[in-house]
């Protein structure tokens, strides 16, 4: 059966969802970010998905997320999420799913149990022509890699050997080597460190040295994405915001203003001067005009649980530590190939200077006659999507790898999940089942 020509990609993130239609001209600017959460908001007003893009007033927001530590486990929620952004007539995508091809991402090692409920809802509630669930980072080598290397790439995109791709997103951190468009399962490795720890951690901090903001979540997370470094040199930077009265680190937060639509920004700390008793008395009796907070530590502290999970307690080891520990279990053969083509994906790999930090510390540790090349897209965020699409538009690829809804309604789920997990395919064994009916 031929399928059909719209293939919609959905990198399903736990913070936000990626997802667009496959062409000849997808790019960056072809892939929607929709917010994977329903919110409530101080006045009560519930924004599901993209309707959150419309909200003015982001002070004591809630969220419920349908995918709880890396892995979607509430399909009620995503069903509304999905059912306005996709299906919805006035939805972001306009999408008719029995004409559409779909490819779905999904956490590494996720439980079978949440794997059959994923296909059931694909096939039977949104009725896709077909099908293809996949570790996001398995799409990544469908991307031209050699170009994150050297712009001048021109060649035609193929998928690498061995890819190994860090994924650092919002529930967690995970090490997965691709070898031949396969993830290698048993290397796969975790860190429980992504950017809701980071955000978590943030807001402890400003809380006990600022104000209280353990209810603030989008405006901490916000001023995580704005001033937040990985420190190259930690040690040193820590003894310049300590002794160091005047330093590049330390900058003012202006808290944004909801009631006259002002949002947050950050500024070069104001200069403070010793007031007397009489102004003293003076500025008291006045309203400050704005709120701000100034960040020292604060900026490097956060993002380099990254590299140090201990930091906070946690008995796991950094991203570069945990690389190594992956390639242990990766045939030689394949190992100098990884090293030579390792890609940063996901948004806390945005944070300036997390490509050189990770370098810096590799380099160490690897044979030390390892080519290492590390690459960082202009887009990390959408580099998974991005891939997904350019396997979308290899029909014989994409062919070979879809279940479609005939398929997954004459052979069953268990038949749709060894195909997803790469096992051989089980023979046609429609006599049995007939006996069985």
């Amino acid at each position: 059966m031929a399928l059909p020509v719209k293939t919609l990609v959905v990198d399903n993130g736990a913070y936000t969802i990626k997802a667009g239609f496959s062409d000849s001209t997808a790019s960056y600017n072809s892939c929607v970010e929709i917010p994977n959460c329903i919110a409530r908001g101080r006045d009560r007003r519930i924004y599901v998905g993209s309707e959150l893009e419309s909200c003015v007033d982001y002070g004591m927001m809630t969220y419920r997320r349908p995918v709880e530590r890396g892995f979607l486990v509430n399909w009620e929620s995503e069903k509304e999420i999905w059912d306005r952004a996709f299906v919805d007539k006035k939805g972001v995508l306009k999408c008719d799913p029995k004409g559409t091809n779909l490819i779905l991402t999904e956490a590494p090692n996720t439980l079978a149990a949440l794997q059959t409920n994923c296909d059931q809802m694909i096939f039977e509630e949104y009725e896709f022509a077909s099908y293809y669930r996949c570790v996001a980072g398995s799409l990544v080598a469908w991307n031209n890699i050699e170009a994150l290397y050297d712009t001048s790439q021109t060649e035609a995109i193929v998928p690498v050997e061995a890819t190994l791709v860090i994924d650092s997103g919002y529930s967690f951190t995970h090490v997965i080597p691709v070898i031949d468009g396969k993830v290698w399962n048993a290397a796969v490795r975790r860190i429980d460190v992504g950017g809701k720890v980071l955000t978590n951690y943030l807001k402890d901090i400003v809380s006990i040295r600022h104000y209280y903001m353990m209810e603030e979540t989008h405006v901490i997370n916000e001023v995580k994405e704005n001033v937040s470094f990985v420190s190259l040199d930690f040690k040193g930077d820590l003894e310049k915001c300590k002794k160091e009265k005047k330093n590049d680190i330390v900058l003012d937060w202006v808290l944004p203003d909801y009631n006259t639509n002002k949002p947050g920004f950050k500024r070069p700390p104001k200069p403070r001067k010793p007031k007397s008793d009489d102004e003293m008395e003076t500025t008291a009796s006045k309203k400050d005009e704005e709120d701000y907070m100034t960040l020292g530590n604060e900026r490097f502290t956060v993002p380099e649980l990254l590299f140090n999970p201990s930091n906070i307690g946690y008995k796991q080891a950094g991203v570069v530590e945990t690389v190594m520990q992956s390639l242990e279990v990766i045939p030689e053969v394949y190992r100098y190939a990884l090293l030579a083509n390792i890609v940063l994906v996901g948004g806390n790999t945005k944070i300036p200077g997390f490509k050189e930090r990770f370098i810096n510390e590799l380099r160490p540790l690897a044979p030390y006659d390892a080519e290492i090349r590390v690459g960082l897209s202009a887009d990390p965020v959408k580099f998974n999507w991005l891939g997904g699409v350019q396997l979308a538009q290899n029909r014989a690829a994409l062919r070979s790898c879809v279940v479609t809804k005939e398929e997954y309604e004459e052979h069953g789920g268990i038949w749709t999940a060894r195909k997803f997990a790469g096992l051989e395919e089980p023979k046609n064994d429609n006599k049995r089942r007939k006996v069985e009916a």
